[in-house]
């Protein structure tokens, strides 16, 4: 508990023993009365306050006017009737033991949200004449060279200078694994160093840096509404006037009508007593509270595991996915280029990979990068003259003197070289050596772990279907989708083809069935805007596909999309639960009471009681491990 929270419990202690305390006194008389206001004050204080700062602002119909209104009535009746105050203090009591509770479930949420703020770093390291200095880390331009200590926060996107360490990226990810860094991997902000020291160059300034970004993600999270929110404030405002004018219809018509025309005792203190008792019972506490909170405490839920909700609408709209459409480079699979075979002619196989590394040492494309990791050695770029790259072939360089020609197929018949196609499925590069056709190397893009598993949890968590869309060719996209088990698949799309194909599933879904795209390139930010909601990778996400996105995933793991459905489903099960259980008792006990046949005490249950079972009900949002 907070010390806010200490002291309420304390008021709430204190208010009771003298509640209790001061039955002893004879009833009917004034002191009993002023006694009975000192508990009265202690716990109503504050409610009474508020009631007056909304009627000096012109918003008078809340649930402080109500609970206002109807405790100084029931402690007015009290003093002219029976001296029954214990009523009146009883309805502020357990009212504020609600608030208590409210106080501590969001808390409890908040939690969450405050775990994952730890990751905002207080300070960057650089060194300066030979020591280490601590700076702001807003300060700290792009490029340059910062310092990261064991148990230190990385404060800034960047790539490893020097050094080898593990990371704890468990308050991005929510995975409990270390991750281990080396010497040119890049590392983004919010890790914690675990071992050695590591030396950073900055590829970002601090404001457009990963842990920047998410922080604004979260702290703005509350303020996107979801439908049953906006519902819930717009019930409010209605339904608070309509029950403060039906409470004067009890307390004014019936024994008016009961003196006038009926002409039998008009009996104002029965009739008063139970349209205070009303005003009691017709608090919307509980949906008011109870809503919010379990957004609140799903999107909590979420965060904790590493999937960031940029709002309660979309957790909300989260819940209708019918179709899942992926990204396929980068999403479904790694995004890293590997070789897989090498088919050779009479060359060594060792020296046709040496050719097509020197051939491609120019380049940073993924494939490049590749066949220079197959070759494993450091490359001499002083042995490639002449380096001519073909836009969407190849290339062709001279190599220790001989002509290289490195590509697809297009390459071959451009120089008019026949050459074989290959059995197996990936991007194939063909090598010529000065003319003559030499073999080919196949190089494919690995599929992520946890792709299979992704697709499968889909459809058992309710989606109709899954859809891959993917610039690469039709027989790797075929494949890919094969091998996870992919509804339908289309390939060699370009970026502008991808939206469309987007719009046209979105045309041809069923009923209200939901289409989420699920991203992780700057060519994905359109995609991802377009569809109804937009998912992006956020560990090695593009910023432009993460700023576009709804919804972000830490760790780049697709399987979280389903977990992120069930979170989705769960809160909304939770949501319409309390809507129906609080309305369902709100008009049991109003009817009740206005009929007479409950008291305040009912009353107080269909206020506070109510209240507290639908905020302990909400906080359930915030438990996902079973999920």
């Amino acid at each position: 508990m907070n010390k806010k929270q200490k002291k309420m419990l304390f008021r709430i202690i204190i208010a009771a023993l003298m509640m209790i305390g001061f039955d002893y006194i004879p009833a009917n008389t004034l002191y009993r009365f002023l006694l009975y206001l000192i508990p009265y004050m202690i716990i109503g204080y504050d409610i009474l306050k508020k009631a007056g700062k909304g009627i000096i602002n012109r918003k008078v119909f809340d649930e402080n006017f109500l609970m206002a209104v109807a405790t100084i009535g029931a402690m007015v009746l009290g003093l002219v009737e029976n001296g029954n105050y214990v009523e009146a203090i009883a309805v502020m009591l357990f009212y504020q033991i609600g608030e208590l509770f409210q106080s501590y479930a969001v808390g409890k949420s908040r939690k969450n949200i405050s775990e994952l703020m730890d990751i905002r770093p207080d300070y960057a390291n650089i060194e300066q004449d030979g020591k280490l200095v601590q700076v702001d880390p807003e300060e700290v331009e792009i490029g340059t060279i910062i310092t990261v200590q064991p148990g230190e926060k990385v404060p800034i996107d960047g790539i490893v200078d020097s050094g080898v360490s593990s990371l704890n990226t468990s308050a991005l990810t929510g995975e409990s694994l270390p991750r281990d860094i080396k010497t040119g991997d890049e590392i983004i902000s919010g890790c914690i160093n675990m071992t050695g020291v590591l030396r950073i160059r900055t590829t970002k300034a601090f404001g457009a840096s990963t842990v920047s970004k998410i922080l604004d993600l979260v702290e703005n999270a509350s303020s996107r509404k979801s439908k049953s929110e906006d519902f819930i404030s717009k019930f409010a405002k209605i339904y608070t006037p309509i029950v403060c004018y039906s409470a004067l219809a009890v307390a004014v018509i019936p024994p008016l009508v009961s003196a006038l025309f009926l002409h039998i005792p008009a009996n104002w203190g029965v009739w008063i007593y139970r349209a205070l008792s009303f005003l009691v019972a017709s608090c919307p506490c509980a949906l008011v509270v109870s809503i919010p909170l379990s957004f609140f405490a799903g999107i909590g839920g979420a965060s904790k595991h590493g999937i960031l909700v940029k709002g309660s609408n979309y957790l909300e709209i989260l819940s209708k996915t019918g179709c899942v459409v992926f990204d396929k480079t980068g999403t479904l699979t790694q995004g890293v280029f590997e070789v897989n075979a090498i088919h050779h002619n009479q060359m060594p196989e060792s020296k046709l990979i040496e050719y097509a590394a020197l051939a491609e040492s120019a380049s940073s494309h993924p494939i490049a990068q590749s066949l220079q990791r197959a070759y494993g050695l450091e490359l001499d770029r002083n042995r490639v003259e002449d380096i001519e790259e073909i836009s969407g072939n190849g290339v062709i360089a001279t190599v220790d003197g001989v002509t290289v020609a490195a590509g697809n197929g297009k390459l071959m018949k451009h120089l008019g070289i026949a050459y074989k196609d290959c059995h197996k499925v990936g991007t194939i590069i063909h090598l010529a050596i000065n003319g003559k056709y030499e073999g080919h190397i196949v190089i494919s893009d690995l599929i992520k772990p946890t792709s299979a598993e992704a697709i499968s949890s889909l459809k058992k968590a309710g989606v109709k279907k899954t859809v891959m869309l993917t610039g690469d060719t039709k027989a790797v996209a075929e494949q890919v989708a094969a091998t996870l088990g992919i509804d339908a698949v289309y390939s060699e799309l370009l970026p502008g083809d991808k939206v469309s194909k987007v719009e046209a599933l979105m045309r041809e879904r069923k009923n209200k069935d939901v289409l989420a795209f699920v991203g992780d390139g700057i060519n994905d930010a359109p995609v991802l805007s377009r569809a109804d909601i937009g998912i992006a990778m956020g560990a090695m996400g593009s910023d432009a596909a993460i700023e576009a996105a709804d919804i972000v995933l830490m760790d780049d793991n697709p399987s979280k999309i389903a977990k992120a459905i069930r979170i989705s489903k769960k809160c909304l099960r939770i949501v319409y639960q309390n809507i129906v259980f609080a309305i369902g008792i709100k008009v049991l006990a109003l009817i009740l009471v206005a009929l007479g046949l409950a008291n305040m005490w009912v009353a107080i249950f269909a206020d506070v009681g109510v209240t507290i079972l639908a905020i302990l009900n909400a906080t359930r949002a915030l438990f996902v491990k079973r999920l």
